[in-house]
């Protein structure tokens, strides 16, 4: 693959700016690369009230708009807010609840990643001028031989986040910069010290933005009301009950802590079943799975599935990978069977195809076949 390449000019590119060190950094790069640079910093908070947002806002709030706003005129840039909130509601935080609902664990960042990063601010991007976007994310952007553009791997593995951009479509790819996935994280910071950037030593944040103090239960119960189901049974793969659960949004496929069933050993959640209000509860190895299928395809390194094929796949952001192979079974829809089984399948998650450390595709994990 040929790495997709830089433009020398006085291309316009609108970098996000998180009010992070790697978003600020790549506005640096891109400057010196000879881009005309805007930063750009999302709203995307739903309450209206400058102390909620100050509160509750991680990448959301004020304080990440002030960073941003201050290392902008550092660089010398102009930076704008724009406005996402309607299409984080809808794209982000309501597709979050749903998933929930249906007994599924979503991953809100690939979400925010295509429809309001990509799709949103790259639309607003173009209507203003703009040649590109950019972002701080450590991928990088290659050119298959067949002239697809696809993500991947940064120069380091630890801070890798190809997994989560796997929904990007080729329109996107082809108007979007990753200056960042050049460098590693320790090499990101030494720039913004060497640069005296406001944010060199600010911390990178680990929480989904809308909910900071990581209670997704009590966030859904606010945003779903009566919808949330209360509580039902746990159950054995065979329908014994064995005690009562708290309801299915506080679970997730292969969670061992919170169960508070006294079995004598450990016991871990292998399925949640929505219609019926029931968690199953099975053994350390009722957890492993073989076989999963996948559908919400999106072709990336590669342009289709003819036949069935061998390749690296992550099921989960932190999951290093395991072999498996691939076959289109239905419209949409893709069979994954893994050589060697591997731990907790989650319907609700993305699977994403690697092949030499780039993304072939990827799809929203909907059913599995587990191994007993």
């Amino acid at each position: 693959m040929e790495r997709k390449g830089s433009y020398m000019g006085k291309k316009k590119v609108v970098v996000g700016m998180s009010g992070g060190v790697d978003s600020s950094v790549a506005a640096y790069l891109l400057k010196e690369q000879g881009y005309e640079v805007i930063g750009v910093t999302m709203q995307i908070w739903q309450d209206e009230s400058r102390e909620a947002q100050e509160e509750n806002g991680g990448c959301c709030g004020w304080s990440a708009v002030e960073d941003a706003r201050r290392v902008a005129g550092q660089l010398d840039i102009p930076h704008y807010v724009m406005n996402f909130k309607e299409e984080f509601k809808c794209r982000v935080m309501d597709y979050f609840v749903e998933e929930y609902l249906a007994g599924r664990t979503p991953n809100p960042c690939i979400a925010c990643n295509r429809y309001v990063k990509w799709e949103s601010m790259l639309k607003r991007s173009l209507e203003i001028g703009a040649d590109y976007i950019a972002t701080g994310h450590y991928a990088r952007i290659m050119v298959t031989p067949e002239g697809r553009y696809a993500i991947c791997s940064s120069v380091t593995a630890k801070k890798d986040q190809t997994y989560a951009l796997y929904n990007l479509t080729q329109e996107q790819l082809a108007h979007t910069l990753m200056p960042v996935g050049e460098y590693t994280k320790e090499e990101i910071r030494a720039i913004a010290v060497r640069e005296g950037l406001a944010v060199a030593h600010k911390p990178d944040s680990q929480e989904i933005c809308f909910i900071p103090d990581h209670d997704y239960a009590a966030f859904i119960a606010k945003e779903a009301g009566e919808r949330v189901p209360g509580c039902g049974n746990f159950v054995t793969e065979q329908g014994q009950i064995l005690g009562q659960h708290r309801g299915i949004t506080h679970y997730t496929v292969g969670q061992r802590k919170g169960l508070h069933l006294a079995m004598g050993h450990p016991v871990f959640v292998t399925r949640i079943i929505p219609e019926t209000n029931e968690v199953v509860i099975g053994e350390a190895e009722d957890v492993f799975g073989d076989t999963l299928y996948c559908d919400h395809i999106n072709f990336m390194g590669m342009a289709d599935l003819p036949r069935p094929r061998e390749v690296l796949a992550k099921i989960r952001y932190a999951h290093a990978g395991e072999r498996c192979v691939i076959e289109q079974v239905a419209e949409d829809v893709i069979k994954c069977s893994f050589l060697a089984p591997v731990r907790a399948i989650t319907p609700g998650q993305a699977v994403v195809f690697y092949e030499d450390g780039c993304v072939l595709g990827g799809g929203s994990i909907r059913r599995t076949n587990t191994t007993a």
